[in-house]
């Protein structure tokens, strides 16, 4: 945990940006019947509906820059999460001497995953790109993009109907779009001394 909270009270460093990110499901549901409205004008759904699947959706944020990003996968393999901080998360920062990225211990977050969608030689030189910090067992919480993908649920999502895939992306990109020209930050103010106070029940007795 400490690990991670040092992390956040880093200044800020161009050669060293501090990147998050996590993941989420969707399911993609279909309508049965079309939408009709009652005689107030208030819109209504059937409550039965078709299921199409579902999608991962990974988002990645910069804190400190009030930047953030999101894609659609089908799947949440070790290349689907590879392909996603190369393409993304690598590719934003080429100058950067290493990329700090604070995720969750899923085992497909792994530097080993570079080399099941890469070349040895390029799985290295991508691996070498990255700092990685793992937020602890049952401390998700601590991982900055998961308030993204709390914030992208509310103001995005909610408990709208979405049928396909491509209206899924085009949905996410738009507020992430819009939600990075707002410029909007998320204010993460519990620190390392907090961690000390408030979940002191956490730590050994020495």
């Amino acid at each position: 945990m400490e690990d991670v909270l040092a992390v956040y009270e880093r200044p800020y460093n161009a050669d060293y940006p501090v990147v998050c990110m996590d993941e989420a499901s969707r399911q993609l549901l279909g309508e049965t019947r079309a939408e009709y409205r009652l005689p107030d004008g208030s819109l209504r759904q059937d409550y039965e509906y078709t299921r199409h699947g579902e999608q991962k959706i990974f988002l990645t944020t910069e804190p400190l820059m009030a930047w953030r990003d999101v894609r659609v996968s089908p799947h949440r393999t070790a290349v689907d999460w590879a392909k996603f901080i190369t393409e993304v998360i690598i590719a934003r920062y080429p100058k950067a001497q290493k990329i700090v990225l604070v995720c969750d211990n899923l085992n497909v977050h792994s530097k080993a995953s570079f080399y099941e969608a890469y070349p040895p030689k390029k799985a290295r030189r991508l691996a070498e790109r990255l700092e990685i910090h793992y937020t602890p067992k049952h401390g998700s919480w601590l991982d900055i993009a998961e308030i993204e993908l709390s914030a992208m649920q509310k103001q995005c999502l909610g408990s709208r109907r979405i049928e396909t895939a491509e209206n899924l992306s085009t949905e996410l990109k738009a507020w992430a779009v819009r939600r990075n020209q707002e410029q909007t930050k998320v204010d993460w103010q519990f620190t390392t001394k907090d961690a000390r106070t408030k979940l002191k029940r956490l730590y050994p007795k020495v």
